[in-house]
């Protein structure tokens, strides 16, 4: 099962922005979506972004389309989140998640319970 270690989190001012990594062990990276997933103090994890094994297929919340890009790295086994804009709301512990494709290409999935594995999370803080 791969395993991942998010970095790249840390304090920013409101307006700023941030790249996330997300690093995975093992030679099946590519055989998992990946996702990007936060969560605030006292409220519930919650789906920011998620992309397809090839990286054809995209999906973000609502809260951060348009600010925030997801990517990833194959030949690195490596996921990004791109976080631009970051306003005060942003602030939150964010993990990165794998999910078997299960031989679908396209699956991204925005659920939390798709997820076969999942980072330690890394606090991305705001200051308005």
């Amino acid at each position: 099962q791969v395993q991942m270690v998010e970095s790249g989190g840390g304090l920013v001012q409101a307006g700023g922005s941030l790249r996330l990594s997300c690093a995975a062990s093992g030679r099946t990276f590519s055989s998992y979506a990946m996702g990007w997933f936060r969560q605030a103090p006292g409220k519930e994890r919650e789906f920011v972004a998620a992309i397809s094994v090839r990286g054809t297929d995209t999906y973000y919340a609502d809260s951060v389309k348009g600010r925030f890009t997801i990517s990833r790295d194959n030949a690195k086994n490596t996921a990004y989140l791109q976080m631009n804009s970051l306003t005060y709301e942003d602030t939150a512990v964010y993990y990165c998640a794998a999910a078997s494709y299960g031989g679908y290409y396209t699956y991204a999935p925005t659920d939390t319970d798709k997820y076969d594995a999942w980072g330690q999370g890394t606090q991305v803080t705001v200051s308005s």
